[in-house]
């Protein structure tokens, strides 16, 4: 993504962590230096690569993880986005291969090149008609899942929910090194299904009623943390590179897959940069900001900035019935009892008065 669409997010953590863009252009130069550079940072956040990584720019990255480095991966397997829909609203999704599928497998996730077809979802505004004819309307758009969580973690207890566009399926994998835990973050409603690709994507499927009965794949994994020990993706491997020191196992380390590149993505409006999840249209903030800078303060074991954000507050309301019921009481109550206790104050104050004069 470009700057102007990441602008928002990158505005946001600036006021907590010193940040700088990094391209691994310099592997080809030198990947000793590069890795070298790269271990000063303490989180890489990938956000929408377009183009294949080579095999030396993952080797670097492989050991940048054997070192303890923490990442957060916003990836698209499927190439489409709005904006690649031409004048008739038309365009193809097509398979988008990162030559990442090798690294994430052994790290214990797949992100699948399907589309996440889900009827809860975001709307869209079309135009229907010509020229001053021209009315606008709202639509559901089924692939703008909006997505919440069911589990209690830090990052995603208690936040807004979350726009997705054009989401991939992630499978996480069942190995026989049980060293990294799996957390599901988020996923997609119990009415959700998944679009194989390459498919033709037409905004006239608006006007088509979706069939229920075909949205039985529910649930379906949009953003998995890794936490543990990972093993090397080149272990008895031959390695593109000559790093030294490599490690086959790392230290202790986290990272987070996100299978959809546009969650990050602010719009850009007339006067600059919007807020990420903004919809400048509906009006409507989601919560796709408050759960990305939780993922980061997780990722960077900073949990005191994620609790206060995620603190529940119980507001004590009051019984509606019972307020009714005991109006009359109260407002008698209210009037009477000062009364009655300024009559009282009265009648002491002058027969204190009397004993005293009389005396």
């Amino acid at each position: 993504l470009d700057n102007a669409h990441l602008a928002d997010f990158l505005k946001t953590i600036r006021d907590y962590y010193y940040i700088a863009p990094f391209t691994l252009d310099s592997v080809a130069v030198n990947p000793q230096k590069t890795l070298t550079e790269l271990t000063d940072f303490d989180l890489v956040i990938a956000a929408k690569p377009t183009k294949p990584f080579s095999e030396e720019e993952k080797y670097v990255l492989d050991q940048y993880v054997m070192n303890g480095g923490k990442s957060l991966w916003l990836m698209d397997e499927v190439a489409i986005d709005m904006d690649s829909l031409n004048a008739n609203g038309k365009s193809y999704a097509i398979p988008l291969d990162l030559n990442l599928t090798d690294f994430f497998f052994k790290y214990g996730v797949r992100i699948n090149p399907v589309l996440v077809n889900d009827l809860y979802s975001a709307r869209i505004t079309l135009a229907t008609g010509e020229g001053s004819q021209a009315q606008f309307s709202d639509y559901p758009w089924f692939y703008s899942p909006l997505v919440t969580s069911d589990n209690q973690h830090p990052i995603v207890n208690n936040i807004n929910l979350v726009k997705f566009d054009f989401a991939n399926q992630i499978d996480t994998l069942n190995q026989s090194n049980n060293s990294v835990k799996k957390t599901v973050l988020l996923h997609s409603s119990i009415l959700s299904k998944v679009d194989g690709t390459p498919r033709e994507i037409d905004l006239a499927m608006v006007m088509q009623e979706p069939d229920p009965k075909e949205y039985t794949n529910g649930y379906i994994p949009l953003a998995v943390l890794l936490e543990g020990q990972f093993t090397s993706v080149y272990k008895n491997r031959v390695k593109p590179l000559d790093l030294k020191p490599t490690k086959d196992e790392s230290v202790p380390t986290k990272m987070i897959v996100i299978s959809d590149g546009d969650v990050i993505k602010n719009e850009v409006g007339r006067n600059g940069p919007e807020e990420l999840g903004f919809n400048k249209r509906t009006g409507q903030l989601y919560g796709n900001k408050e759960f990305l800078l939780n993922a980061v303060n997780y990722l960077l074991d900073d949990n005191g900035l994620i609790n206060i954000r995620s603190k529940q507050i119980q507001i004590a309301f009051l019984d509606h019935e019972k307020v009714a019921a005991e109006k009359t009481k109260w407002q008698l109550l209210n009037i009477l009892l000062p009364l009655g206790l300024l009559g009282l104050f009265g009648l002491a104050f002058n027969f204190i008065r009397r004993r005293r004069y009389a005396a």
